[in-house]
């Protein structure tokens, strides 16, 4: 116990003393989660949306395969990113291996899945006659689709706050693509796994403190949003 007790007080020393490494990786963590999680919102909404407004042939398949990407492996999203961008990969001349970008492209496989899956559960609650209401009102097919969109967009902040917090506590994926190098491609999680091999503990709770702050506050936001606007 005196061992938890003495790293919390050295973690709280170094976060209220503003150690410069600290903060430099939850700034990093911040911009290469919050960017997948935007690319993973622009790929995501408009395939759940079609998933839930369109009827085809095979579409139980295809959200099976959703479904199943929900629960993905981060390693194994780590290892095929790895091996797209590897020096004899289809894209390694890009030479993005092991940058921040390789962290981003990761995580937004990671988080797409999760966000197709939650629009699509979130759209297909929006009742059918609604949608033929606004078609028989006269709204083209794309006016439609906003409007349903509109509709279940509270419901929709599910997705954001499952996507980020999805990614944002991964470690298999980002270690894999991004090779913790310091100053470089270090997060939140890979050097918390780092400082605690080295029994740095004050500096691995530091990073846990801050990575569990950031998620509540991140979903604190978005909850309220919720409960402010009823659907």
């Amino acid at each position: 116990m005196d061992l938890v007790w003495s790293g919390f007080r050295q973690a709280l020393a170094l976060i209220v003393g503003a150690d410069g490494e600290i903060w430099e990786i939850l700034w990093l963590s911040l911009q290469v989660s919050g960017t997948a999680t935007l690319i993973s919102l622009a790929l995501g909404v408009p395939a759940g949306a079609a998933l839930a407004l369109a009827r085809f042939p095979g579409r139980g398949l295809v959200v099976s395969a959703v479904n199943t990407g929900m629960g993905l492996p981060p390693v194994v999203v780590g290892l095929l990113v790895t091996l797209l961008l590897w020096r004899s990969g289809p894209f390694g001349a890009l030479e993005i291996l092991y940058t921040p970008a390789a962290i981003v492209i990761a995580q937004a496989l990671i988080a797409s899945p999760i966000v197709t899956g939650i629009t699509l559960a979130a759209v297909g609650q929006v009742p059918r006659e609604f949608r033929l209401q606004l078609l028989a009102l006269g709204a083209s097919r794309a006016q439609m689709v906003w409007m349903v969109l509109r509709e279940a967009r509270l419901p929709m902040l599910a997705a954001v706050m499952a996507g980020f917090g999805g990614i944002i506590s991964e470690i298999g994926a980002s270690m894999m693509v991004g090779g913790n190098i310091k100053g470089q491609t270090r997060t939140l999680t890979t050097a918390m796994v780092l400082e605690t091999g080295k029994g740095n503990f004050d500096v691995a709770i530091a990073l846990s403190l801050l990575l569990l702050v950031l998620i509540f506050l991140v979903n604190w936001g978005l909850t309220a949003i919720q409960q402010r606007h009823p659907r």
